[in-house]
């Protein structure tokens, strides 16, 4: 078992690693975010790090945008496993489930990286995950009456992604502003009073489409994404 799950402190050397990579994908993030079209290059000069460096630990831009759809990935299962565990009541902790995914901002990869790397068949894994994960804290919602009849679980990814797609420059604010909206929407899904919903919902298909124009068949996440 390595020192990084014990929860021992780290020793020096992989301390140093650990911060220097942690350094390297918060660069990578806000990088890609800004222009997935970015060098690699311009990741390392974000960093503050050699290029030698960054490349002793990704191989290539592709490893490195796989690292950040991986972890963007583990940051939702995370927190629908934690909806799941909570037995409180269903509406609140859906909410909760959602605020804290707009809070984590997962969606902007979805938004920025799609179609730009191939997944690898660990990523399709985890997607399939929190496919799994996604349909039964959606189900038990539903089956407390807590959400309107006629939106469907894929309503949420994008319901999510237009959410990320708010970036106002100042990230407090852009914090603010999401959160705004994300209370406009829940207001939205738990109120059956209005009219119905035009049109059908989208198609996981549909969704996954993106995820898979550079690699045979959709990718089966109720992330929105492997990001």
């Amino acid at each position: 078992m390595s020192e990084e799950n014990t929860g021992r402190p780290l020793s020096g050397r992989r301390a140093e690693a650990a911060r220097n990579d942690r350094v390297i994908l918060d660069a990578a993030r806000d990088v890609f975010v800004e222009d997935p079209k970015a060098p690699i290059s311009a990741v390392a000069g974000r960093a503050g790090v050699g290029i030698g460096a960054l490349y002793r630990r990704y191989g290539s831009k592709e490893d490195l945008l796989r690292r950040l759809a991986a972890d963007g990935l583990a940051v939702y299962i995370a927190a629908v496993e934690d909806a799941l565990a909570d037995k409180g009541d269903p509406w609140e902790v859906f909410a909760g489930f959602m605020r804290r995914i707009v809070d984590a901002d997962t969606h902007s990869l979805t938004l920025r990286l799609a179609g730009t790397f191939i997944p690898t068949e660990e990523l399709y894994r985890d997607s399939a995950r929190a496919q799994e994960l996604n349909e039964r804290l959606f189900a038990r919602t539903r089956d407390a009456g807590a959400i309107r009849p006629d939106v469907e679980v894929d309503d949420i990814a994008l319901l999510f992604e237009q959410l990320a797609a708010i970036r106002m420059g100042d990230e407090e604010r852009t914090r603010q502003l999401r959160r705004r909206y994300l209370e406009l929407q829940l207001d939205a899904l738990r109120d059956s009073s209005g009219s119905r919903l035009p049109g059908p919902p989208p198609s996981w298909e549909e969704i996954q489409h993106r995820w898979s124009q550079l690699r045979r068949g959709p990718l089966p996440t109720g992330s929105g994404g492997v990001g």
